[in-house]
């Protein structure tokens, strides 16, 4: 796909995830004091810390695009190694056809359909769309049985034109002339100076958690919305369900303190597909990286993806953008570095069909038996294995690793003391040579966790490798440390 359009999807989701600078109540009274990275992220449960995220867009993870046809394929996902399911808004959507109330995104999909997922009208009913309330419970049910944790997205910075909040006093901002306030996608903005409002959206989480069992929130655009509604929120279900996760879509440090568990990093997955598909130095990765850890709390956690709604939507899937080898290669990364790696429905075997958050279109699930499709499900079905085999993936320290070729080649350890995996990945167009440099300069032998026939031995310069065009190298060290 064109970098054009590259970018325009790049910049559709920051749009949707990057309000930024908002830090109101809760932690920002100590801002001044201390700096968040002085201090540790909230701890979080193992589901989590050790688990893998796959996200289910209704609309087009079954032709059906129901809560009940989703149930039946759960089994798929737990097979693949995933144990979290992120689900989509299923709130009952605003289905208001006046086009002064649609987002940009929204009319420019040319399908006409007033209901966006992410423009409520009722925050206690489920859109007949997906199903009933029955179905919801189903489906957290039968995940359950099979092992699967389940977060639901909620979307509290704004709500539909004909929500059934209008009415309610007090519930939406408006202007000096009583004029209803718009937020960045055209829809009403809830106003949380109302505590009637906070009370109103604490008591909807409460009840997805008692009426449902619910594990948690993926919570929209979360850095909108005042950081001591979270951290409230956060106070009140732990006394339903004492290990239940928030996920926050924001960039806003001071939220993993105390109410979030895990955040989004839309620029981490843009530097990682910007390096495969235009040629922009791997350097860039690294160092990112390294200014997060100096930003945000010790030990912050992040989702490591490479497509989600937002960037699908757009027609930018990782495979049309990077291709089948740099998507991989992607994925490689995702799995292997500190994080919880997250997969979009279909991308186990690297689906491109056009999808939309406005129209149903289903992934050609018929076509994973195809040769191609196939071995990228081994792949995915492999990393989400090694992630449950090898604790130095989930528990081990990240330490990058040199290398004669910063431009082009990702590389670095994950270790604990009984252990050490190392993870180099060729992110150009070509093949190449790379010494990467060890730290303790020793002899070690690696055992390729991805590949057994083709073990590696690294000298006393360092681990010298010959890697194809978006080749990776995932090595166990032999012996202990």
């Amino acid at each position: 796909m064109a970098t054009g359009g590259f970018l325009r999807g790049i910049s559709s989701a920051l749009g949707i995830g990057l309000i930024l600078g908002i830090v109101s109540g809760g932690w920002a009274a100590e801002a001044t004091k201390k700096s968040p990275a002085d201090v540790s992220a909230r701890s979080s449960p193992a589901w989590l810390t050790e688990g893998v995220i796959y996200q289910i867009w209704l609309r087009s993870f079954t032709p059906e695009g129901t809560l009940k046809a989703a149930a039946d394929r759960l089994a798929w996902i737990a097979d693949l190694g995933a144990t979290i399911v992120y689900l989509p808004p299923m709130q009952l959507a605003d289905d208001d056809p006046r086009p002064e109330f649609w987002s940009p995104r929204q009319k420019a999909s040319g399908l006409n359909n007033p209901r966006n997922p992410y423009r409520i009208k009722d925050y206690f009913r489920i859109d007949p769309e997906y199903g009933t309330e029955e179905d919801l419970h189903s489906f957290v049910q039968k995940a359950h049985q099979l092992g699967l944790r389940v977060l639901v997205d909620v979307v509290y910075l704004h709500c539909g034109p004909t929500s059934v909040l209008m009415d309610r006093p007090g519930f939406i901002q408006r202007d000096g002339l009583g004029k209803v306030r718009l937020g960045p996608w055209n829809f009403p903005l809830l106003d949380f100076s109302n505590p009637k409002v906070r009370e109103y959206l604490w008591a909807n989480m409460e009840y997805y958690v008692r009426q449902f069992d619910v594990d948690g929130f993926r919570c929209d655009v979360a850095s909108g919305i005042p950081l001591d509604f979270w951290e409230e929120a956060r106070n009140r279900l732990e006394k339903i369900k004492a290990d239940l996760v928030l996920l926050a879509e924001s960039h806003r440090p001071a939220e993993q303190l105390k109410a979030f568990d895990i955040n989004y990093n839309f620029t981490w997955s843009a530097l990682l597909r910007d390096a495969v598909a235009q040629g922009q130095s791997a350097a860039r990765i690294r160092n990112h990286w390294e200014t997060w850890r100096n930003q945000w709390p010790q030990q912050a956690r992040f989702i490591r993806f490479s497509a989600n709604h937002d960037l699908v939507n757009d027609q930018e899937h990782a495979e049309a953008v990077c291709g089948q080898a740099g998507s991989a290669a992607l994925l490689v990364i995702n799995f292997t570095i500190d994080g919880v790696p997250f997969l979009y429905n279909g991308q186990e075997i690297g689906d491109t069909t056009a999808q939309s958050i406005y129209g149903r279109w289903p992934i050609r699930w018929e076509a994973a038996c195809l040769p191609k499709s196939a071995s990228r499900l081994a792949l995915v079905k492999k990393l989400c294995q090694l992630r449950r085999q090898e604790p130095a993936l989930t528990r081990g320290e990240t330490l990058w690793l040199q290398n004669d070729q910063p431009d082009r080649v990702v590389s670095f350890a994950r270790r604990t003391p009984e252990s050490e995996i190392v993870a180099v990945v060729n992110l150009a167009n070509q093949p190449l040579e790379v010494l990467v440099r060890h730290p303790e300069q020793t002899s070690a032998e690696f055992r390729n966790l991805l590949d057994e026939k083709r073990p590696a031995k690294a000298g006393s310069e360092g681990l010298r490798l010959r890697l194809n065009a978006w080749e990776y190298f995932v090595g166990k060290r032999q012996g202990g440390l």
